[in-house]
């Protein structure tokens, strides 16, 4: 809703009072999430221009040079709410959204990733969510080709009356021919084609700018858009096929704020003239509010010459999409809907796009951290639940709804970053971040997910090239939240220009409580990365391979897993250093280990486990920090020969081999059959199997 100073405000600068049309373009255009109202001055802070970013911030989608005859197209949404009401339909159009945000940028899509987080699995209604947002993501993502290569799960109570679904897109063009989003001459058509306007979505920008209520299921369900991927299949092939005619000027995908807010963003520049009872129609007796802010799927807005639109329509028709010739770009800076020739919606363009005002919120820091108290549980119970905690074991049961294969790219998926063939070179992604880190602590939890995700691409002796982010808090309203947004974007901020990769681009998403619950969710600022690298054929450490750590040795419980277990407290770990980061990309790229992981969730038995069967000796006073402690730039390497690990920071603290995990610090040791780690790590599958 709009506030009553919003009203105020624009009352003074139209002198009159609003239609219903500009009202709702105002409700939906001016909420948080369409212009960042909360976050607008924090953003800026974030460092954005790098050598191979061509089109940064602001567009549907960053623009990333990648090769010489190849560019990266990429890009982050959240589908939070919806897919609260109707987990299936919200987790499958937050696909189909960000699919298109690659699509109109003349990109073809070629990989997904999904960071996803929910309450415990303990809960039925918790694993409904989980059950039909994978169902989601792999039904629309199979059917229309894109395979999702990575993803992240996390579960916390903060996220039960709120998941989180998180989706990145990346896709391919060529540098020196993408598109844009702004319009670029007047007297140009505005172009809409793909799927009828319905009804569904109606309110849905302004619907993710609020709260969850007890009563969201019910009351909220029009608010959440349904979708078709196989018109989205349809749609992506005549999209690259008109862009490829060299004559689309500009274009848009029809996302939040519907028509409203595609149009009226993409004229920015200019101004529009519209007519609203052109467009084609799935129901009968639409209004003009409901066409010009429904949410329909499916759908996408192109400028053209007035020449060019017989040639357009010939494409649309030839992949049986329906279009309409909607309007025309105008060199005065208004904003006019027509509708059956009345004008219902007169504005200033840039009132509407560019002027929403500025939400300032009080900011109150605040110190959650416990003391740490040492668990009455042994070593061995604690290493059976750290390696039985879903963050940990196998999420087989959600990557095998994937089609991880399709487009022929997919190199590696299950390591610690995703490895795609291009260009001859290996595109890596990363995704995810620690919510209970960040909740302890914002800003080294915010500066610690950019650096675990640059982590899992040295692991694959990748560089960064950019970041994306979707940046998921709860209300601002709350003093405490506002403090924690701040010293997350600033955090972040400083570890990228810390590791001089920009971020390009991303999503805000506010207002994540929940009534019905009472919860707020944990600060989630979650990162997607990409990088490029060599192809190489990844190897499993053999027999005899020596193990050993590179990166600091100092680790916290604060946050990590055995406190998510057994609410030990502490505090959470500082910001780490990059240094071991780049010494782990250079022990790749030399071929001079033969594996590498980095140490995070579960710490160091955790990583070991990814490994296999191994024997490690660690030196340390307190082997439960040893073996459960948790920090950042920090790898657990196999090699064959220790003469190449030399120039690091390295400790080594054992072999691959035999038939047992064991992990011993002074007197304490642990030791576990692969019987028995097999089965720890199936504990997720279970759960969701049965």
């Amino acid at each position: 809703m709009l506030t009553s100073d919003d009203l105020s405000l624009l009352k003074t600068r139209l002198n009159r009072d609003l239609t219903p049309l500009e009202y709702a373009c105002f409700e939906n255009l001016w909420s948080e999430h369409c212009s960042y109202r909360s976050t607008r001055p924090l953003l800026k802070t974030l460092p954005t221009e790098g050598e191979n970013v061509l089109l940064g911030p602001g567009d549907d989608a960053a623009i990333v040079r990648f090769s010489e005859k190849t560019a990266i197209a990429i890009g982050m949404e959240s589908h939070n709410h919806p897919s609260y009401v109707d987990p299936y339909d919200g987790a499958a159009t937050g696909v189909g959204g960000i699919v298109r945000d690659i699509l109109s940028m003349g990109a073809r899509p070629i990989a997904l990733m999904d960071p996803l987080y929910f309450g415990p699995l303990e809960s039925e209604k918790n694993r409904y969510l989980v059950e039909h947002v994978v169902a989601g993501i792999g039904d629309y993502g199979n059917c229309i080709g894109v395979p999702v290569v990575r993803g992240e799960t996390i579960f916390d109570e903060s996220y039960s009356g709120n998941p989180l679904v998180n989706v990145i897109c990346v896709g391919v063009v060529n540098p020196d021919s993408f598109i844009t989003a702004r319009v670029k001459k007047p007297g140009s058509r505005l172009f809409l084609f793909g799927s009828s306007t319905g009804r569904d979505g109606l309110g849905g920008a302004s619907f993710a700018s609020r709260d969850l209520s007890e009563d969201s299921e019910a009351e909220d369900r029009p608010a959440v858009q349904v979708g078709d991927p196989y018109t989205e299949k349809l749609l992506i092939e005549a999209t690259l096929e008109m862009t490829a005619t060299g004559k689309v000027l500009s274009c848009r995908d029809l996302g939040a704020a519907g028509l409203a807010g595609a149009s009226s963003e993409m004229s920015s520049t200019f101004g529009a003239r519209i007519h609203a009872d052109r467009v084609h129609q799935r129901e009968p007796d639409m209004g003009p509010v409901e066409i010009m802010l429904a949410e329909s799927q499916e759908r996408m807005l192109m400028e053209v010459a007035p020449g060019d639109l017989p040639l357009m329509a010939g494409i649309a028709e030839k992949y049986d999409l329906a279009w309409s010739d909607i309007g025309e770009v105008t060199e005065e800076p208004r904003y006019i809907i027509y509708f059956h020739g009345e004008v219902v919606c007169d504005l200033p363009i840039s009132l509407l796009v560019n002027e929403a005002p500025v939400s300032a919120w009080e900011k109150k820091q605040y110190k959650p951290v416990k003391p740490y108290n040492t668990p009455s549980e042994s070593p061995e119970e604690l290493a059976l639940a750290v390696l039985s905690h879903h963050e940990i074991s196998s999420r087989s049961w959600v990557w095998e709804q994937y089609d991880k294969d399709v487009q022929l790219r997919t190199v590696s998926f299950r390591d610690d970053a995703a490895v795609l063939r291009l260009d001859g070179s290996a595109l890596v992604l990363s995704c995810g971040c620690n919510p209970r880190h960040i909740h302890l602590d914002p800003y080294a939890g915010a500066a610690n997910s950019v650096l675990e995700n640059a982590a899992n691409l040295a692991c694959q002796g990748a560089e960064p090239l950019c970041i994306v982010n979707c940046l998921n808090f709860a209300s601002p309203v709350h003093p405490e939240i506002a403090w924690q947004m701040e010293q997350a974007v600033l955090g972040m901020g400083d570890m990228a220009n810390k590791l001089g990769v920009p971020v390009v681009g991303g999503n805000v998403s506010l207002y994540n409580e929940s009534d019905e619950f009472d919860t707020q969710i944990k600060p989630t600022t979650s990162i997607g990365m990409a990088g490029r690298g060599e192809l190489r054929i990844r190897e499993r450490p053999s027999e005899g391979c020596g193990i050993a750590i590179v990166g600091d040795n100092r680790t916290w419980f604060g946050g990590s897993v055995l406190d998510d277990i057994t609410a030990c407290g502490g505090d959470a770990p500082p910001v780490g250093s990059v240094t071991p980061v780049s010494q782990v990309r250079e022990l790749v790229r030399k071929d001079a280990v033969v594996a590498a992981t980095d140490i995070s969730h579960g710490g160091i038995f955790a990583a070991l486990a990814r490994f296999g069967t191994v024997e490690c000796e660690i030196e340390g006073d307190d082997p439960l920090r040893a073996f459960f402690g948790e920090g950042y730039g920090r790898f657990i390497v196999a090699f064959e020969d220790e003469s190449t690990l030399k120039g690091t920071d390295y400790r080594i603290i054992g072999e691959k081999g035999g038939d047992f995990l064991s992990l011993s610090c002074g007197r304490t040791s642990v030791s576990l059959s692969r019987a028995t780690v097999e089965e720890c790590l199936n504990s997720f599958n279970r759960c969701m199997l049965y």
